[in-house]
């Protein structure tokens, strides 16, 4: 199994200033070859604390791939509705060249009410927009002379620079949460999925529906998954509840006070259940997400227990992207903990089983 960090911030100004944000983040990048972790993820999202540092996942990737010269770079991910495909496919293909070619694409359909305020943008569009954008990407990156007459954004005979050094393009990626028809359809497209696993046990379900899909189009293999968890990895569990559990209390609150706008009237078509979904996060508590396996917070052992029962659950899935340094932990904290787990909780597992 792969192991990798996520950074998906969760804090303001009054919280931690920007600049100790990503001077913390980029120290905790420059462990990952030494550790052995194997890719590093951002994700697109604005104005609010949650996930409002992080509003390019490029900018942030470009700095990490001259931190880390193994790790992917994977953006988790960058948001059509609210980008131009010309120049996003110019921004993704320079990070790949930057990089040497260790890009992976992740694309998401953007869910924050707020966000489609400020740029614009209308709810009943979003997977139209998600759905022409990812297909435009694809294509300036793959082809030349793309010509693309869409209902949001059309050219002619275009070729986008630079070309990608991963031909014909860089993996791609689709975020899912737990709808049936995103898994089918990034299995039939040929992308892969990182999903958020709050799903609990329906995960085996969309995981199935998934490789069903990938196979039945005739691709090789049976795709790739890429979960995210919190993870904070001490000495004792006590140690690690102590700073782990307030953290991911403060980064539920986070998500919740961004995606509020769904339980006071916010409603689309193209979001069907979100106000549920999102007056169900408000009932999470770190102790909620730690029961269902999801928060890898922990002693070493209990860590590598609560992955192995998770596998148990859901079955296996290629990729482990974590969040370390989740809304207010210090990087010196994030960086010992990142110690810990790669050293007693990483070498117990291959190929997504625990190793005996």
């Amino acid at each position: 199994m792969d192991f990798g960090l996520n950074f998906f911030p969760s804090v303001g100004p009054d919280e931690k200033p920007a600049d100790t944000y990503f001077a913390e983040a980029l120290s905790l990048v420059d462990l990952l070859d030494e550790l052995g972790f194997g890719h590093v993820r951002t994700v697109e999202h604005y104005f609010e604390p949650y996930g409002g540092y992080s509003p390019n996942p490029a900018v942030f990737l470009a700095a990490a791939a001259q931190r880390s010269r193994r790790a992917r770079l994977v953006t988790g991910a960058v948001l059509p509705i609210f980008n131009n495909p010309l120049k996003l496919a110019g921004e993704l293909a320079m990070l790949d060249a930057l990089s040497g070619g260790r890009l992976d694409i992740g694309f998401a359909r953007a869910f924050l009410p707020h966000e489609f305020v400020a740029f614009g943008r209308d709810l009943d569009e979003s997977r139209a927009r998600f759905t022409e954008g990812v297909d435009q990407v694809r294509r300036l990156l793959a082809e030349e002379k793309v010509t693309s007459e869409g209902q949001f954004h059309a050219f002619r005979d275009v070729t986008s620079l630079p070309r990608p050094v991963q031909q014909p393009h860089p993996p791609i990626w689709i975020a899912a949460f737990a709808t049936p028809e995103s898994f089918e359809a990034a299995g039939r497209n040929g992308y892969f999925v990182m999903a958020i696993p709050l799903a609990g046990e329906k995960m085996t379900e969309l995981m199935g529906i998934y490789r069903a899909a990938w196979k039945s189009a005739g691709h090789p293999g049976e795709g790739r998954m890429m979960l995210s968890f919190a993870m904070y990895c001490a000495a004792t569990r006590e140690e690690a509840f102590a700073v782990g559990a307030p953290a991911l209390e403060g980064y539920l609150a986070a998500l919740v006070a961004a995606a509020s706008a769904w339980t006071e009237g916010s409603a689309s078509a193209d979001y069907p259940g979100y106000d549920k979904m999102i007056a169900g996060l408000q009932a999470e508590t770190f102790q909620s997400q730690y029961d269902k396996g999801i928060a890898w917070v922990g002693a070493p052992d209990e860590i590598a227990d609560m992955i192995a029962d998770y596998l148990r659950t859901v079955g296996h899935f290629e990729s482990a992207s974590m969040q370390v340094n989740f809304h207010d932990i210090s990087g010196a904290a994030a960086a010992a903990s990142m110690r810990l787990f790669s050293e007693r909780v990483m070498p117990k597992f291959r190929n997504g089983t625990r190793a005996t």
